[in-house]
């Protein structure tokens, strides 16, 4: 059975208690048809809130790339759209026209490159209508995607928030829990990273695991030569992640391409899988793809990967001639730092020599040590996707000092760190 889109003056879903015929000040749709007996029967092993305290800094299209680039990994994705006012993804993905049909009063989501889709934009009967709702009926309808759309089985259901700290997400937050995390986006600029500080504050008030930051449009890449021209400078995202301590998952440059790739209906990812930038993505999806392995994908705070009965942690700092080394895997020794996370004090320090260095062993060898964090000067994103696959949260980009200055400076919030200066 066809569904018809709704005005926006209605839920414009099926289950409206109304019949389809409430006004927008009802603030029961979705509460009294929906029972256990006629819900399809859903199983989403991974639920992750994709969130900004600003808008226009590319949350929907980290999103949408995210979504399919785990898709084309082999698992079975889910996108949801919970932007009511402004949905962004029918049209990134030209699906403005896709046609949502009910099967046995089930909402069947839309699909694309192997992702099961849903928007409030799919159910508009005027894409240009605005959408003027409050919080009660927004809250009813995500409600409904969650409960009457017909995911099946899913590895990862992506949900697409709107920029700030609303309605939206916290529905969200309370209609699909448990979450297992929320990504941040931000921009490199100051002023984009002091709202997202306000995002990461909402998942330390909800007990929401931060997943990580990821700073978009870091850089842009010229379509000619491939040279990257940091217009908005860089590191701002990944400076704020470390100042707040929770992990920062990468940087996605400013690519002509995806600007394309959207206006165009194109998913960027799925047709430029072997550039640089949908590498970027693909980077970004190690420690959700750690997820499904019950591995650790980073916590929100240090203090979480601390020995919870004695309140201490291992701090690694690569090292050449007694200071910082500015790669990882090009130094003599690495400085093993004790800490009594509790008092913020280094206790002990132990010097240890390295194995060879191939891809993949140091992660695990620093993990056989018992660190829980590396400080380093640069480090590539596959490394840092392997080091937090081992319950190691990573900060890079860290200033020449000496190992027990630079773990003094970490443990005070005093640690102020620059570009990552091996970012390949």
């Amino acid at each position: 059975m066809k569904q018809d889109k709704k005005p926006t003056t209605d839920t414009g879903m099926a289950g409206c208690p109304s019949g389809g015929t409430c006004g927008a000040d009802c603030g029961t749709c979705g509460e009294a048809e929906a029972t256990a007996a006629n819900l399809p029967v859903n199983t989403i092993r991974h639920k992750i809130l994709v969130m900004s305290g600003k808008g226009g800094v590319g949350k929907s299209t980290v999103a949408a790339n995210l979504a399919i680039s785990l898709a084309l990994q082999g698992r079975q994705v889910g996108l949801m759209d919970v932007d009511i006012h402004g949905p962004s993804i029918p049209k990134m993905l030209h699906l403005e026209d896709a046609e949502v049909t009910s099967v046995d009063g089930h909402i069947q989501p839309v699909q694309l490159a192997g992702v099961k889709m849903m928007s409030i934009g799919l159910l508009l009967r005027d894409r240009d209508a605005a959408v003027i709702w409050r919080g009660p009926l927004k809250m009813g309808a995500i409600k409904q995607f969650l409960e009457e759309v017909e995911w099946g089985e899913l590895d990862y259901l992506i949900i697409d928030s709107p920029p700030g700290t609303g309605d939206e997400p916290l529905s969200v937050c309370q209609l699909a829990a448990p979450l297992d995390g929320a990504i941040v986006i931000t921009t490199p600029q100051d002023v984009a990273t002091a709202d997202v500080r306000r995002s990461i504050a909402f998942c330390h008030q909800l007990d929401l695991r931060v997943i990580g930051v990821v700073e978009n449009m870091s850089g842009f890449v010229c379509p000619h030569c491939g040279t990257v021209t940091d217009i908005f400078k860089s590191g701002g995202g990944e400076r704020m992640a470390a100042s707040m301590e929770v992990p920062f998952l990468g940087r996605i440059p400013i690519d002509p391409a995806i600007g394309a790739s959207c206006d165009d209906g194109r998913p960027f990812v799925y047709h430029y899988n072997k550039s640089e930038t949908a590498k970027a993505f693909a980077g970004i999806t190690v420690p959700i793809l750690a997820l499904s392995d019950g591995e650790n994908a980073g916590g929100a705070k240090p203090a979480e990967n601390t020995n919870q009965e004695t309140g201490s942690m291992k701090i690694a700092i690569p090292t050449a001639e007694g200071k910082v080394c500015m790669h990882f895997g090009h130094c003599e020794q690495f400085a093993l730092l004790d800490v009594d996370a509790a008092g913020k004090q280094v206790t002990g320090k132990t010097m240890v020599t390295p194995p060879p260095h191939e891809p993949g062993v140091l992660p695990k060898w620093l993990h056989e040590q018992g660190a829980n964090v590396i400080l380093a000067g640069g480090m590539g994103q596959r490394a840092q996707g392997l080091f937090q696959e081992n319950g190691i949260q990573v900060v890079v980009g860290a200033p020449a000092g000496t190992p027990e200055e630079l773990a003094g400076q970490y443990l005070a919030g005093t640690l102020v760190a620059g570009e990552n200066v091996c970012d390949h």
